[in-house]
């Protein structure tokens, strides 16, 4: 559903009620993650025919849709999830856009979406940054970021099972604290062995909501359980390790190799998780994709063959993996109180990369103002 027109541009509507510099300075102070909003978004509208049009940055507040949106009967819909760094001289940036731009043009094919060229994703979160930099959290050392989000969802008003004639693309922003307020700490997980969170051929490639609500029974199996989240298996065989409900698995073994399920299609394609495999040289890891059984796994942190276990993502970029719990069993963790050493390391440079505290040779940074 691409269609070619001309370079979108955003007409900016200040808002003359923006926060006060003392209430934004409060909230950038303890920000949390997805509570506190900044002062506009954007939004761009697609109608077929004409391609997209109508870009603005105007005031952040409800979205007018009629009870017959597509969205709300068939789920048409698509998002992104990246962050903006202030960096030490005060400009901003963000990690890898490129690939962000690229992985929801993917979502919108396979949602039957139209897709959104990379130069207008890009302007849509400069536009948004010009007006709103000042929420973008200060350069403190603290992890703080302003995490964005663009979105992108059937408006059209009908009920009829077809791909929408009206799309409406928006970007929104929140300030996010760092993920791990009392220190980096393990997280227990949930095997999850009677919910999948996609099939072979399904969505599960796509970042669409619909794989994050079905995601929630086994996370809420698995908090009833005492655990933090849950991991989910290929809905085909139900023995392979696939991803938990919004993070990508790693394994460090002990001929240092970095491990991780290859993608088949039901895993998402996290920007963290091709990161990751981009540094593992870097750190004298060789990289590798394939199928993981869960049995190796289990088997592995027992006989020292797995020797640390991590989950990545945007929201808290590298966690550590602590025990893994099923009915009936448990496999123990491999990490410490601050998780294991190959761990802490990557996490640490992609934090370094983020901030401009080391040298990007990748080229993954983009300044937004």
């Amino acid at each position: 559903m691409s269609q070619t027109t001309a370079p979108l541009t955003f007409e900016v509507d200040r808002r003359a009620d923006v926060r006060p510099d003392a209430e934004r300075e409060a909230v950038l102070a303890n920000p949390g993650f997805g509570t506190h909003f900044t002062d506009h978004m954007v939004t761009a509208t697609w109608r077929k025919g004409e391609g997209w049009t109508e870009g603005k940055v105007t005031a952040y507040g409800p979205i007018t849709l009629m009870p017959s949106a597509a969205v709300l009967h068939y789920a048409q819909e698509i998002f992104e999830g990246m962050k903006a760094y202030r960096h030490e001289d005060g400009s901003i940036w963000t990690f890898r856009p490129e690939a962000n731009a690229a992985r929801m043009a993917r979502s919108a094919r396979r949602m039957t979406l139209p897709e959104l060229p990379e130069e207008d994703f890009l302007g849509s979160l400069r536009a948004l940054l010009e007006v709103d930099h000042a929420w973008v959290p200060p350069y403190d050392g603290s992890e703080k970021s302003l995490y964005l989000r663009p979105f992108m969802y059937a408006s059209e008003a009908f009920l009829g099972v077809r791909p929408a004639a009206e799309v409406t693309y928006s970007v929104i922003a929140s300030p996010a604290g760092a993920y791990f307020t009392g220190g980096l700490k393990p997280i227990r997980l949930w095997l999850s062995k009677d919910v999948s969170r996609a099939g072979r051929h399904g969505t599960g490639a796509a970042k669409c909501g619909g794989n994050y609500a079905s995601s929630l029974a086994g996370q809420l199996e698995g908090i009833e359980q005492g655990c933090d989240q849950a991991v989910f298996l290929d809905a085909e065989t139900e023995t392979n390790i696939e991803e938990l409900g919004g993070m990508n698995l790693f394994f460090v073994t002990r001929d240092d190799k970095l491990v991780t399920p290859a993608l088949t299609g039901s895993i998402l394609e996290g920007v963290t998780r091709d990161s990751v495999l981009e540094l593992a040289k870097d750190f004298g890891l060789t990289p590798e994709e394939r199928a993981i059984p869960v049995a190796e796994w289990i088997d592995g942190v027992s006989s020292g063959e797995v020797r640390e276990v991590f989950a990545c993502g945007t929201a808290a970029v590298i966690t550590p993996v602590g025990e893994l719990v099923w009915a009936g069993g448990s496999a123990p963790s491999t990490a410490g109180e601050g998780g294991g050493e190959v761990t802490r390391a990557i996490r640490q440079r992609l934090l370094d990369l983020q901030y401009g505290r080391a040298d990007d040779t990748r080229g993954w940074l983009t300044r937004l103002v």
